[in-house]
């Protein structure tokens, strides 16, 4: 605050918060402060208030053995049971809290502190996620289970599944296949998935350890967690031909045929540098971006009239995928200077 102050003399005090990250409320209530301070009055103790030998007494009913593991409402029926009126139970609870012994007594579930998932994926095979979302089925109530298995890097959908419902001995089958059908060697692969029941059953834990897979979670409670499953099934539900319900499980599985074919085969994947996913996991990125680079270079050869930026490239595919990559802390003394670079020129 007092930085702010110093140098919104010099730049102004919008570019000075801007700066260094302050609000202008603030700054402007600080000086309102120091312009005219508010006196300091002492709050003068009401007449109706306890004396202090009353709520001694007060406090020593509370502490007595007979209401010491009761709330202060119980405390205060109980006395007017009995024909005897300390005060109110609001005074009851603020004796007790200027005593710092109103809190909740009962035991609480304390969460513990998660490590954030920090995964990289530098080819095919080496890391997948894998998530399961429901299909509405033709009657109210009633759904399908769609498994789905995805390559980070490639976005290629290696294994997929519709069963009538969420089980782990279901999920067991299908990674055992999908690490079976893509030749999975121990070490090779981390399995990314939520804290749902079939994620984390004892059996798909036992199964990825005799595979060598290492699995990894999403933090309770965090929806971003395994990014590249939803953005999935987003894709899957917002196609133009998906359906409001499916009429049987079968239906459900015909339409999951037709879309990871397009998914994996025609859909040119904005992540991927307008690429599919299958040119990407099977190493034909290279290639395929080649011919396109010959035909923009072509184009501008024709016409280098058109190109005012000069010849069009093609966009490279990324060579690392992240879920939640680190975030480089700033250092604060990086925003000073970078402040005092500012200063320097305006002044």
């Amino acid at each position: 605050m007092e930085a702010a102050e110093q140098y919104s003399q010099q730049i102004g005090t919008l570019a000075a918060c801007r700066a260094l990250g302050v609000a202008r409320g603030s700054v402007y209530r600080r000086r309102r402060e120091l312009r005219s301070p508010r006196p300091v009055q002492k709050r003068p103790k009401p007449p109706r208030t306890l004396s202090t030998v009353e709520r001694g007494q007060v406090l020593a009913v509370l502490h007595s053995p007979r209401f010491v593991d009761q709330a202060p409402a119980a405390v205060y029926a109980t006395l007017l049971d009995e024909g005897h009126y300390l005060c109110s139970i609001r005074t009851l609870y603020r004796i007790l809290a200027e005593k710092e012994e109103v809190r909740e007594r009962r035991r609480q579930l304390i969460h513990p502190q998660y490590e954030k998932p920090e995964l990289l994926a530098t080819g095919p095979n080496k890391l997948w996620s894998w998530d399961i979302t429901k299909l509405k089925g033709p009657v109210k109530w009633t759904y399908y289970y769609l498994y789905v298995i995805l390559d980070v890097f490639s976005r290629y959908v290696v294994g997929w599944m519709v069963a009538h419902r969420e089980r782990a001995a279901l999920a067991k089958r299908l990674i055992e296949a999908s690490c079976r059908k893509h030749r999975i060697e121990p070490g090779q692969l981390t399995l990314h998935a939520d804290r749902g029941s079939s994620m984390t059953s004892k059996p798909v834990a036992l199964l990825l350890s005799d595979l060598g897979v290492t699995k990894t979670h999403s933090r309770p409670y965090v929806n971003d967690d395994n990014p590249y499953s939803e953005s999935q099934f987003k894709t899957l539900k917002y196609r133009p031909e998906f359906p409001h319900a499916f009429g049987s499980i079968e239906n459900a599985r015909q339409f999951c045929r037709t879309f990871f074919v397009w998914y994996n085969q025609q859909h040119c994947h904005s992540g991927i540098a307008l690429l599919t996913p299958e040119v990407v996991h099977y190493g034909l990125a290279a290639e395929v971006l080649g011919q396109r680079d010959r035909v923009l270079s072509s184009a501008y050869q024709a016409h280098p009239e058109r190109f005012v930026n000069g010849r069009p490239k093609t966009s490279a595919l990324p060579k690392a995928v992240w879920i939640n990559a680190p975030v480089k802390q700033t250092d604060r003394h990086n925003n000073y200077t970078n402040l005092e670079k500012i200063v320097s020129q305006c002044c």
